[in-house]
């Protein structure tokens, strides 16, 4: 294979600034002679190069719309998976780093480009871990790296989160492909743990803290099924990412039990399942138990109520579990997502129980969970979260009082735009950090509304939830905290 050169180890070409796209669009014919020099060049800089070309080329006359208009990521794919040409492979990858590291910080949109729309393309770049050519092992790395280095913690949540999901749920992903999405999880938690930033960093941690604690009930299963992959690699990054994930629980009295939860995970046997029942049965539960709790006890819980062989002493100690968790849940929205996975196992144990006083404590933790599921659960103080679709009705009248999206970018692109805006936004909401709103809404919209509504949609939605949050908490005191 002739290129040799892997992009890290180049110096990076001045970066091209545009402010939004030129009104020049490239010709068919100038991308596709680009295309051409990139797959074609006899070495790994001239290839790279001609891939910063084109990237700039796209950011200054055509946005986000001209990585769909001129089948730029098809064309990736589409080189990816040519298994006779390594220089192509690796020139795709090469395409694939250039757009990560540049149209972002233009474009920020392309973040849900890349990953979400028809599926992205961080696939096949996880897929390029496992090539044979050590040239295009390094150049997929680079485009990782590059990608996640520019995602802001709303866009990782909503953007990188799913598009890995999806990735380790299909079956024909490579295995060296799972050990890069695994460690990209553990990475997120890892980046979400407190330490000794300044505020604003501090701040940000915060917030991927609270909004990647939402998604541990879909997150806790996928790695778990990781932990048990025949392959050595898979499980062990895997046993590494649920360790990471684990720091997101927040809740100090289940802090000591992560240890042999985690093992109980690794090993699910009848013995390990028992344990780790005993253990959580001798904890006195006093923290308010979130979603990042509930995600994590939940299978565990679930798994000891409906196995036949459960021993009865294990079953007593499992619904008296459920009922002290239960009643430490404030948020209904949570109870009802988590607790109808229990209430099937616990009114088995109160039908069917050989022993009257486990016939009884089910009895109890059924009532109490039936009351956390119900609105008149929600705790003094308390407010139910906000959901995106709440939020993208908002942004979408914010958006046709500012003049629509109108002939800018086709509708899958203005669908996508809206959607991946209100998750983010979503988000700032329910951490109360307003002042991030803008950041969500104006450098996204950029491309697909006229100059200078951007920022005047971004303000509009803004104030629109700082006034909600007055409505709910109370204006803030000046010069205090918000």
């Amino acid at each position: 294979m002739p290129h040799t050169v892997s992009p890290s180890e180049t110096p990076a070409m001045p970066t091209v600034v545009a402010k939004g796209p030129s009104g020049v669009p490239p010709t068919s014919e100038e991308i596709s002679s680009l295309l051409d020099t990139i797959y074609t060049s006899d070495s790994s800089q001239k290839s790279l190069d001609g891939a910063y070309a084109l990237t700039n080329l796209l950011i200054q006359g055509a946005g986000c719309a001209g990585l769909l208009n001129y089948n730029i990521l098809a064309d990736v794919r589409k080189g990816a998976s040519d298994k006779k040409n390594g220089a192509k492979r690796e020139s795709a990858m090469l395409i694939a780093g250039a757009l990560f590291e540049r149209f972002p910080r233009e474009f920020p949109l392309s973040e849900a480009v890349f990953l979400l729309h028809d599926g992205g393309i961080l696939d096949v770049v996880l897929d390029a871990l496992s090539d044979k050519g050590a040239v295009v092992r390094d150049a997929a790395q680079y485009a990782i790296d590059a990608l996640f280095g520019c995602l802001s913690p709303e866009a990782m949540v909503n953007g990188l989160i799913p598009a890995l999901e999806r990735y380790l749920a299909k079956g024909s992903g490579k295995w060296q492909g799972f050990v890069g999405a695994y460690s990209l999880i553990e990475k997120m938690a890892v980046k979400a743990q407190l330490g000794k930033g300044t505020k604003e960093e501090e701040r940000q941690k915060d917030l991927l803290r609270e909004a990647m604690g939402k998604t541990l009930k879909e997150l806790i299963p996928i790695v778990e099924s990781g932990m048990h992959d025949l392959k050595s690699e898979v499980s062990k990054q895997s046993c590494k990412t649920m360790t990471a994930l684990t720091t997101l629980l927040s809740n100090d009295d289940v802090a000591p039990r992560i240890p042999l939860l985690i093992k109980t995970m690794e090993n699910p046997s009848a013995q390990t399942l028992q344990k780790a029942i005993h253990a959580l049965s001798q904890t006195t539960f006093v923290a308010i138990v979130t979603s990042p709790v509930l995600a994590m006890l939940t299978p565990l819980l679930a798994r000891s109520l409906n196995t036949p062989a459960t021993p009865q002493e294990t079953l007593r100690q499992t619904v008296v579990v459920v009922e002290n968790l239960t009643k430490l849940v404030h948020d209904p929205a949570e109870a009802r997502t988590f607790l109808p996975k229990l209430q099937p196992g616990v009114k088995s144990v109160k039908e069917t129980a050989s022993l009257p006083e486990v016939r009884e404590l089910a009895t109890r933790a059924l009532d109490v969970i039936e009351t956390a599921m119900g609105d008149s659960h929600l705790a003094s103080g308390s407010i139910s979260k906000i959901t995106p679709e709440e939020v993208l009705a908002v942004l979408d009248a914010k958006i046709q009082e500012h003049g629509g999206l109108g002939g800018f970018g086709d509708s899958k692109l203005q669908d996508l735009a809206k959607n991946f805006i209100a998750g983010m936004v979503r988000e700032d909401i329910n951490c109360r950090m307003h002042d991030r709103i803008t950041g969500r809404v104006d450098p996204y919209l950029r491309g697909l509304l006229a100059d200078g509504n951007t920022e005047a949609v971004a303000t509009a939605v803004q104030s629109h939830y700082i006034a909600e949050d007055e409505i709910k908490f109370g204006k803030p005191i000046p010069g205090g905290p918000e």
